[in-house]
């Protein structure tokens, strides 16, 4: 072999290694594509909750309802929120219509779906990451959820059954346990306990 068939084999491998990571550049189309595709797989009802999650997880600042109600036009549901069980509210007002919808037996219940309101669902000023006792008052006052004779113990039970981590002196953050169980779990089929 000469040089200069060397060189011209040399070229065609640095041309083809060029075109094949040309291949596996990820577009933002392709992006959207692979997202789509993804979605596709899963249920109407289950996809807000699938990209809520997601942009969580990377991080992406988004409105919950604003995202649920731009998916639910796009698989032509109307906007209100469903009545099965262990699916992520559609369209949430306030904490008395979660309550309403999600239906919690106890109060460690009730607790998961106030740090979940105040972390996904309520107006960005009011959003938060960590509750206390006095969030449990307020809330549960506004779902008109009866109040607990010692409002402390609330998260201390809550936290002991493995639905929220404490983050500091009375400070709780719900954990994935947590977060699952105001989600999708409740509320509960009435065969379940």
């Amino acid at each position: 072999m000469t040089l200069g068939e060397a060189e011209k084999r040399v070229n065609a491998l640095n041309n083809l290694e060029d075109i094949m990571a040309k291949k596996n550049e990820k577009t933002i189309g392709k992006a959207i594509d692979e997202i789509i595709s993804a979605l596709e797989g899963l249920e109407p009802n289950a996809r807000p909750t699938a990209v809520t999650a997601a942009c969580s997880h990377l991080g992406i600042p988004m409105s919950t309802t604003t995202a649920v109600d731009s998916a639910q036009m796009n698989a032509g549901q109307s906007q209100t929120a469903p009545s099965g069980g262990g699916n992520a509210p559609t369209k949430v007002i306030d904490i008395k219509t979660l309550k309403e919808e999600k239906n919690p037996r106890t109060t460690a219940e009730m607790a998961c779906l106030v740090a979940y309101y105040l972390q996904e669902l309520a107006q960005a000023e009011e959003q938060k990451n960590t509750i206390t006792a006095k969030d449990i008052e307020k809330y549960f006052k506004q779902a008109k959820f009866e109040l607990p004779k010692v409002i402390k113990q609330v998260l201390l039970n809550a936290k002991s059954y493995g639905y929220f981590d404490s983050v500091g002196t009375g400070s709780y953050k719900l954990n994935a346990v947590g977060y699952n169980l105001a989600v999708h779990t409740l509320p509960r089929q009435k065969s379940e306990s």
